[in-house]
């Protein structure tokens, strides 16, 4: 990213104009941090971890591309959000992220209870190539948004009623319950809809495991997605980003801004990891 694409980030971002060497002084502060930040140590273990990816336009071979975003966030041990990596590829798919946790598990992280991740094809196998032990669950909220587009705007709150009997239910047996009768409602005009849901049941019920305390923690990856939203709104005004290493620097210090803020554990997080205990004991962190 070259000086006069910082100034003209800057002027679009925060509307001040700042000198070449001053530009070029902070350039070289930014990029140790990144550097350091990028390649810490991490945790050994992870309660929750989110993956997702947005897509941004970066300056490639003079050529403009869109490239992928991918943000690797957690909860760590005491409850606490934090992002473990930001990656950048030309495009979101299942074989990247088994590089994405490759590192992240070459950088210190041996076991993660449970992956929230969207429906992307491969995404399970992909953890469990690197996190073989770890539950996988699939994102609520992408799998009612894929299922109402198979349905007119008239059907769509009526739909959205069924599925939430499915998600809602009380119990594993009232899930399924509630799949047949979606099944039996829906088959015949709109079968995408249940087979859907059926092909990722596996990894649907990964919230019926749990208590309440833990289900609203990863039954979405609305928590990642509010991150992506953060920084968009800092990006929005650049419609084309530098190269990639300058695309990671303004990612990086928006986040950075972003995290000032994750001052709290969440919400119940001393009952959330007592059940955590409780299920993961024998690969719980030893606490010295």
């Amino acid at each position: 990213m070259t000086v006069r694409d910082i100034q003209a980030a800057l002027q679009d971002l925060y509307h001040v104009d700042v000198s070449p060497s001053l530009i070029s002084k902070v350039t070289d502060v930014v990029n140790e941090e990144v550097e350091q930040w990028r390649d810490r140590p991490l945790e050994a273990v992870y309660p929750v971890v989110w993956l997702d990816g947005f897509v941004v336009k970066v300056h490639h071979d003079h050529q403009v591309l869109n490239k992928t975003i991918y943000l690797a966030l957690a909860i760590n041990m005491e409850g606490y959000k934090e992002l473990l990596g930001i990656l950048i590829w030309k495009h979101e798919g299942a074989s990247f992220w088994a590089q994405v946790l490759t590192e992240l598990n070459n950088r210190g992280v041996k076991d993660v209870f449970v992956f929230c991740v969207d429906g992307l094809t491969g995404f399970p196998d992909a953890i469990k190539g690197v996190f073989p032990k770890s539950d996988i669950q699939l994102c609520i909220v992408h799998l009612v948004r894929n299922s109402l587009k198979y349905v007119s705007w008239k059907y769509r709150k009526e739909l959205a009623r069924d599925l939430k009997e499915i998600y809602h239910a009380g119990t594993l047996e009232g899930a399924e319950a509630a799949l047949l009768r979606l099944g039996e409602k829906r088959n015949e005009k709109s079968p995408a809809i249940y087979a859907l849901w059926e092909r990722n049941w596996e990894n649907i019920i990964t919230i019926f495991t749990y208590p309440s305390e833990i289900r609203r923690v990863i039954y979405t990856t609305n928590a990642i997605e509010s991150l992506n939203g953060v920084v968009r709104s800092r990006l929005k005004a650049k419609r084309k980003l530098g190269r990639d290493e300058g695309a990671l620097k303004l990612v990086w210090i928006a986040i950075s801004n972003a995290s000032k803020k994750w001052t709290m554990p969440i919400n119940n997080w001393s009952k959330a990891l007592s059940h955590f205990y409780v299920r993961y004991a024998e690969r719980f962190p030893q606490v010295v």
